[in-house]
């Protein structure tokens, strides 16, 4: 199984990427906390993998932080959640915000992240209540001046697929506009003015 990968980034197309190690291009999908955080291409990386085999196909998933790790994989343990919505949890909010929202039990503010209905957040809590106590004490569980941008940036990115835009045209718009210290409110609005055109 591959844990880690450390190499060169060759290109970053949300979510996926392209990490070259020794010779060999790994294809390995990744969350948006993780993808915001990583240098232009052509710089070395180091991430954590979680290697998926299925009976047709093998998926790499790579993350930054060891927290987000865990809480994908505590994430795909619960009925009903596959890879993708494990991944768009951990695009719309920090790890940290997640264990709240789950200890509180509050199933409106889990329902607000794309792919996650009233049953399916109601089954994240129950299942994952108890589990979820030592992801805030791992590293990088709580980030302070980067996480308050990463929490605006997934906050902008949930608001503008609720109004219909493709993740993918989502993850470039906010990457492109997206200024450290900007709320969620004028990311929108920046992300806005760049797909209209004007």
């Amino acid at each position: 199984m591959i844990g880690r990968l450390r190499g060169i980034l060759v290109s970053k197309q949300p979510p996926a990427l392209l990490i070259e190690v020794a010779g060999v291009g790994y294809e390995v999908e990744a969350p948006m906390s993780t993808i915001y955080d990583l240098p232009v291409p052509g710089k070395e990386v180091i991430l954590l993998i979680h290697h998926a085999v299925k009976e047709d196909s093998v998926s790499l998933y790579g993350f930054l932080r060891e927290s987000e790790r865990v809480l994908f994989r505590s994430l795909l343990k619960v009925s009903g959640i596959g890879a993708k919505i494990a991944l768009s949890v951990l695009s719309a909010v920090s790890t940290d915000q997640f264990t709240r929202l789950v200890h509180a039990g509050d199933v409106v503010a889990l329902t607000k992240i794309p792919g996650i209905g009233k049953k399916t957040a109601e089954r994240i809590v129950v299942e994952l209540r108890d589990r979820l106590d030592g992801v805030s004490s791992l590293p990088g569980a709580s980030m302070q001046a980067p996480g308050a941008a990463l929490d605006a940036a997934g906050e902008a990115t949930v608001a503008l697929q609720q109004l219909g835009y493709k993740p993918v045209e989502v993850s470039r718009l906010v990457q492109k506009v997206a200024a450290e210290g900007d709320s969620a409110e004028a990311i929108i609005r920046k992300a806005l003015r760049a797909a209209l055109g004007s």
